[in-house]
């Protein structure tokens, strides 16, 4: 069967220099084992597949893979998807917020003018890793322990294991022992310059208060690094606005060490809800036979 698809690179306003996600528009039908075939076939970090909504509040459903397994939530498929969606056709009944629903609960999708933002979902662990997990962490990147400023469980359905490094210097440095880190998902950030708060969207995109690196198991289980993460930047960002490093709105860069240049946007409005915004572009769009 014939289903509608679309490739989209997200976290970037340039064609191939943020993170893609394959898309499937019509999952409905598929099985598991099925969607899970296609994604271990695109060979990317993530793959989704949009099936109708099971709760009357949302606009569609979305299944969310990965190398070897589903997810419960993943930031860039779920902005990409949501691109996509709306490109095909897609009417949210709210014109100016889109509801997805997925397994870690239903997540809004705000509209801008030029990007889409996701409210982040709710901590599902947070404080500081055990003594044990951070040392065995420290050792697989070849760190030391005084090159570690801070640490924290940002786990939103990803169990991202997040450490904030000294300097972006270092950041670019680490080298991870893929077999020794297997089968964990790691955040690293550093403070790129002392955050203050900027007057427009563009400005702290265009001048980032963190730079990030995120890393996760691929199909065999050994870490890969992943080109630009939204579920690690929601999560950094709840954890670093709320200790007072960075301020309500500001900047994140990602995708360096893969030559690429992903910008994301993380903001905390009146509530405390953190949401976290980009741009997209679609590369590719057409049919694949599933």
């Amino acid at each position: 069967m014939l289903r509608t698809f679309a490739q989209v690179d997200v976290f970037t306003a340039t064609a191939y220099r943020g993170n893609p996600v394959a898309v499937v528009l019509h999952g409905q039908g598929l099985s598991d084992a099925a969607m899970q075939a296609f994604t271990d076939w695109t060979n990317l970090s993530e793959a989704t597949f949009v099936v109708p909504a099971t709760d009357p509040r949302a606009d569609y459903r979305l299944r969310i893979f990965c190398p070897g397994r589903e997810l419960p939530f993943a930031g860039h498929p779920t902005l990409g998807s949501a691109h996509a969606w709306l490109e095909a056709g897609g009417q949210p009944r709210d014109p100016g917020c889109i509801v997805q629903q997925c397994a870690a609960g239903l997540i809004e999708i705000r509209r801008g003018i030029d990007r889409l933002a996701f409210a982040a979902p709710a901590l599902a662990r947070s404080g500081p890793l055990p003594p044990e997990r951070l040392e065995s962490l420290v050792l697989g990147l070849g760190l030391q322990p005084d090159d570690i400023l801070d640490h924290a469980w940002c786990d939103n359905g990803p169990p991202w294991e997040a450490l904030l490094l000294r300097s972006p210097a270092m950041l670019r440095t680490v080298r991870p022992d893929p077999a020794g880190l297997s089968g964990r998902f790691i955040g690293l950030a550093a403070l790129c310059e002392p955050a203050s708060a900027a007057p427009s969207a563009a400005d702290v995109v265009d001048s980032p208060a963190l730079a990030v690196r995120a890393f996760f198991p691929g199909a065999d289980g050994r870490v890969t690094e992943d080109p630009v993460t939204g579920s690690l930047n929601a999560g950094l960002a709840q954890w670093l606005i709320a200790s007072g490093r960075l301020p309500e709105r500001y900047g994140a860069a990602q995708g360096m060490a893969l030559g690429r240049q992903g910008r994301v946007l993380l903001e905390r409005d009146a509530q405390g809800r953190v949401w976290v915004g980009g741009q997209s572009i679609t590369c590719i769009r057409g049919q694949v036979a599933l």
